[in-house]
């Protein structure tokens, strides 16, 4: 019976590879756009502006606190209820997006706001603009901060990356649970999906270590 289901399983490694590449897709353009949408909240959110402060805020503490699976019902079946209609993959990607914007938005506003006020002050007092004070003397210092956070970040996207299968988005996870059906043995299934997404992510597992010690190491 094993060699039978382990033959079968073999026989569906097409579709695996078809839904790894589905998922790395989802996640890749997803972390992308994420990471420019939460830089520039990050940023804002330390802006002296107290309304973006707290509306960016307000946004942040509400994706934060709720499940990313509420989150991709209400784009993908509520916002049709608006007028806005899209398909599963867009709807994927724009659920993913926001949430990992939230997150690397406050990551960026906490390395932003680790740097030391003197130094601001320095940046200041020698002439240069707010956007050269933020390009040349603060950010530099706060992605020794930034950067680790941001990759170990990116791991836990790609892992929540797998809810989006719940709306038809067919990723390495769907994939699973339509082969299930046909090879019932779901811990030689399951453990070829969760095989998948470890050489997806344990790369920038390896790279956030890298960099943890070499912020580490820089600091000292």
């Amino acid at each position: 019976m094993w060699k039978n289901y382990l033959t079968r399983l073999v026989q569906s490694l097409p579709f695996f590879i078809t839904g790894l590449w589905m998922t790395i897709a989802v996640s890749a353009i997803s972390l992308a756009a994420g990471t420019l949408i939460g830089f520039f909240l990050g940023i804002l959110r330390t802006r002296p502006n107290r309304l973006f402060r707290y509306l960016i805020g307000a946004w942040v503490d509400v994706i934060r606190g709720t499940p990313f699976l509420v989150q991709i019902f209400i784009v993908f079946f509520i916002l049709p209820e608006f007028g806005i209609h899209l398909d599963a993959f867009p709807a994927a990607i724009l659920a993913l997006t926001n949430l990992g914007a939230c997150f690397i938005c406050e990551i960026v506003a906490a390395g932003i706001r680790s740097v030391p006020w003197g130094q601001k002050e320095a940046a200041s007092s020698s002439g240069l603009t707010e956007w050269q004070q933020l390009r040349y003397v603060v950010m530099p210092q706060a992605m020794r901060t930034i950067l680790p956070s941001l990759v170990g970040q990116y791991v836990l996207l790609i892992k929540d990356s797998s809810v989006v299968s719940v709306i038809g988005v067919t990723d390495v996870t769907r994939v699973g649970w339509l082969t299930v059906q046909r090879i019932p043995h779901g811990l030689m299934v399951f453990g070829l999906v969760g095989l998948l997404y470890f050489i997806i992510c344990y790369p920038l597992i390896r790279l956030s270590n890298l960099l943890e010690k070499k912020m580490a190491k820089g600091t000292r």
